[in-house]
């Protein structure tokens, strides 16, 4: 096949373009439109995927891909953001996209409309660069990251496993980097455990202690016991596995009471040592180590992974280097990602723009950096399908 690419597109104004769109959560608000215009320019063919699983909102989502043979690469991104907080807080507009100083500002310029806006500019040039090119690229790009990501990537990768349109490799736009381009390269994620650990009581007035049965200290036993639980050492990719205690709480406003019962949240990033069934045995484990009875809702959000495919990492890495002079270490870092979707399908790495100031007040990129990571996803399609 030939590609007669009719529109060469800005990563910076296309950037812009997308953050005018206030799509948070769930409302697209026009951005997959402005997208889609974008890439359907560029000779993509575009499906427009929308999924609502019951008792959540609709979300929109698009596959776009241009090719129908030969490797296939996949970018997955995504256009949602998340709140802006209070907009008088902002010293400029989030979704204004105003550039001062080099810097673009507004709400998901660098989580992740900078990097999907990249791409997309990547593959614009990739093509005008190589009209004979004859494989395959896509784009799996989400209305539904930041919030419940029940009908988001997770949806849009069954889809393509059910209509043959799974890729080989995968890179994931995400804002890898802590404060400037070059510095990491996500190649998996801890996985995410979370549980609400109940311990019961009876309630009664403080001066008859003898009455009542305080669950505070019989809480605070088990307790202690997960603070001086140490459940690994790590490994080579992946930091040890912690535990944190992110709320107690007794419902109690009155201090002449002794409560019914006690509550703690607790959530523990595990690494690839635990699936979420065996790290979930291990914490009951700790809990019974207290002798005191309890009950136990919990539930994994996230499974951890490491990235298949070494030879695309590596790939991957060196395209980084050539581009920013600078060599990004490994990583498996950070909270959950939607390569943990891709992830049992193909080797799949994260490379996007700096992390710094997302979901903060005045959230930016420098304009450098986006062009810079569109040059560095051009250089990933070059090495990948003509090296």
């Amino acid at each position: 096949m030939s590609c007669f690419v009719t529109n060469i597109l800005d990563s910076v104004a296309l950037t812009q373009a997308l953050v005018r769109c206030p799509s948070i959560t769930p409302h697209d608000a026009g951005a997959l439109e402005v997208l889609t215009v974008a890439l359907e320019g560029c000779g993509f063919t575009v499906t427009r995927l929308p999924f609502q699983k019951e008792g959540t909102d609709r979300i929109e989502n698009i596959f776009a891909r241009i090719g129908t043979k030969g490797r296939h690469v996949s970018f997955l991104g995504h256009t949602d953001v998340v709140p802006v907080g209070r907009e008088s807080d902002w010293t400029h507009p989030p979704f204004a996209a105003e550039i001062v100083d080099g810097k673009l500002y507004g709400r998901g310029v660098a989580d992740m409309k900078g990097g999907v806006a990249a791409f997309a500019a990547a593959c614009s040039d990739f093509l005008a660069q190589h009209p004979d090119f004859d494989e395959s690229i896509s784009l799996m790009i989400t209305g539904d990251e930041e919030a419940m990501a029940v009908n988001g990537t997770v949806c849009m990768v069954e889809w393509a496993k059910d209509n043959g349109q799974l890729p080989d490799v995968a890179i994931v736009g995400e804002p890898s980097n802590p404060q400037h381009s070059g510095q990491v390269m996500r190649v998996g994620r801890r996985g995410s455990w979370n549980g609400r650990l109940t311990v019961k009581g009876k309630q009664g007035h403080s001066a008859y202690p003898e009455r009542a049965d305080n669950p505070i200290p019989k809480l605070m036993a088990i307790l202690q016991n997960v603070v001086a639980d140490k459940p690994d050492d790590g490994n080579e990719f992946f930091p040890p596995t912690h535990i944190v205690i992110s709320s107690v709480d007794v419902g109690n406003p009155a201090p002449n009471i002794i409560p019914a019962r006690a509550e703690a949240l607790l959530n523990a990033r595990f690494n690839s040592v635990w699936t979420g069934e065996s790290f979930d045995r291990h914490m009951r484990e700790v809990f019974d180590k207290a002798g005191i009875a309890y009950e136990l809702k919990s539930w994994c959000n996230a499974e951890s992974f490491m990235s298949s495919g070494e030879e695309w990492r590596e790939l991957c890495r060196d395209a980084v280097t050539e581009v920013t002079g600078r060599t990004p270490r490994y990583d498996t870092g950070g909270g959950t990602s939607d390569a943990r979707f891709v992830a049992p399908f193909c080797p799949v790495v994260e490379y996007g723009a700096c992390n710094a100031t997302i979901h903060q007040v005045d959230e930016y990129s420098p304009v450098a950096e986006i062009e810079e990571l569109t040059k560095t996803y051009v250089r990933i399609l070059e090495k990948y399908f003509y090296a």
